[in-house]
Formats: C-alpha cells, sequence, structure tokens
C-alpha cells in the first residue's frame, strides 16, 4: 500500500537495478512520516491500535464491483500535514500500525491482478555499502527481500478481509458523518470532519440474530474496539496544545 506523504519517489524493485542495494534497517529515524495525519489500519489490528489512536472511517471511493467503499484509519494529527505521533525522529507511541512496519517498501498494484514490491528510493536508509542486501551475489531473493514479500501479502490479505467487514457495516447502515470540535480560549475553532463513526443507537436497533453474527464473525468487536480508541482524541488534542501552544477544550 502506498502512500504519498511517506513513500515519496516509491519504485518497483528490480533485480538488476537494485542487484547491489543494502538497507539500514529496522527504521528508526520516523520524520520520513511526519507529514502523515492518517493512515490505514487493518482489521487484525484493531486490539492493539484501539490502545493507542483514535480508529475512524473515511469513504474509499468504489469498489470492483462499483459499491461505496469505507477504510478504518488511525487518526495521527489534527491538522493536514502534521503527525501528533512523531517528536523529532521518534515515534512516541509502543504500537506502529503495519503499513508503517512495512516502510520503506510498500505494495504497488499495475492492473488488476498485478501488484509489485516497491521501495522509497527517497528514503536515506538505501545504500550500496551497508546494510542488509535485498538480494544475494547470485541474484536471489534475500532473507531480507523474501520476509519482506511475506509481510506485504499478509498486509494485503488483511486489507480483503477489513474490506469484508467494512461492506459489512455499510450494509448495515449503522455509520455516521461525525466531526469532532475544539474552542480555543480566545473563541477560535479547531474542527476535524470528514470521517465516520460507528452510530451505538443504530446498533442497539438490529435485531439480535444479526448481532449474534457480527459477534461469530468478529466484526462485533472491531465495533467495540473503535469505539474504545475514540478516547484517544483528547491525547491527539493535548499533544497538538503542547506543539502548536495553544489551549483548547473540547467543545463536541
Amino acid at each position: 500500500m502506498i502512500n504519498q506523504l511517506l513513500h515519496r519517489d516509491p519504485v518497483p524493485v528490480d533485480r538488476e537495478k537494485h542487484r547491489h542495494l543494502k538497507l539500514n534497517l529496522p527504521v528508526t529515524d520516523w520524520s520520513v512520516a511526519s507529514r502523515l495525519n492518517a493512515i490505514f489500519v487493518a482489521a487484525a489490528e484493531f486490539g492493539d491500535a484501539c490502545r493507542e489512536y483514535p480508529i475512524v472511517f473515511v469513504r474509499a471511493g468504489e469498489g470492483d464491483d462499483g459499491k461505496p467503499q469505507i477504510a478504518p484509519i488511525v487518526v495521527l494529527g489534527l491538522k493536514q500535514e502534521d503527525n501528533l505521533y512523531v517528536e523529532g525522529v521518534v515515534w512516541r507511541t509502543p504500537y506502529i500500525p503495519a503499513v508503517l512496519r512495512s516502510y520503506p517498501f510498500g505494495i504497488a498494484r499495475l492492473n488488476m491482478e498485478r501488484f509489485a514490491v516497491c521501495v522509497d528510493a527517497a528514503w536515506p536508509g538505501l545504500s550500496e555499502s551497508e546494510g542488509q542486501p535485498l538480494f544475494l551475489e547470485d541474484g536471489q531473493p534475500s532473507p531480507l527481500f523474501e520476509a519482506t514479500q511475506k509481510q506485504l501479502e499478509t498486509v494485503e490479505n488483511e486489507v480483503q478481509r477489513t474490506r469484508n467487514a467494512c461492506q459489512r457495516l455499510l450494509d448495515l447502515d449503522v455509520l455516521r458523518d461525525m466531526r469532532f470540535d475544539a474552542t480555543m480560549p480566545d473563541g477560535r475553532k479547531h474542527m476535524v470532519d470528514g470521517f465516520m463513526t460507528v452510530d451505538d443507537s443504530k446498533m442497539l436497533t438490529l435485531p439480535d440474530a444479526t448481532v449474534g453474527d457480527l459477534h461469530r464473525q468478529g466484526i462485533l468487536g472491531l465495533v467495540h474496539a473503535h469505539w474504545v480508541s475514540m478516547g484517544n482524541m483528547r491525547r491527539l488534542l493535548d499533544w497538538h496544545i503542547q506543539r502548536h501552544g495553544a489551549a483548547a477544550t473540547p467543545a463536541g
């Protein structure tokens, strides 16, 4: 999954072009992600992510069948291109979303059936003299590259599972648009919108059989993790105040 605010120069990994490429891993300088104010999070991550981040849903265009889609994201900042989870070069919380843990790699879709493993050519950790090689001397993929491919394939599989869960929520019409407001002491408003949450009142009207089905599918657990995660908006607001030097109080 390629994100333009993270992968500044994604290029497909090529056996000949990158024969001697090495990577200084793990990533320790997270300033590369300082412009991300949100990023995709898979359903399998909700249990870990809900402890650290607000998890919300956003509209994600249409699927191959023409139906509207939504995707879950973790909110990283309260304004564009401002990642409050990055302080200098440090990521401030223990859990880092899977898409970020794959960096500097990502998967790009070439067409309906073909994907390519890409590497961010702009990442300063690339070298031909130091680090872990992408390819062995005989040109075969290195253990690093093989492990990376498996990791990215796992993420892509989780993307599909997450799409299915989100489609179920859409079909049940239990999502609603939401806005987060904060009022500054001088009266200025700070607003974050464009996202959706699961409406608890709509969930309460679902038939018992449907709720049981959601539980068996693991979707009910995702909804509860999403609700728990919204408490982390307070943390984001506190960090926003610390970084931008203005006090604020939630307005609703």
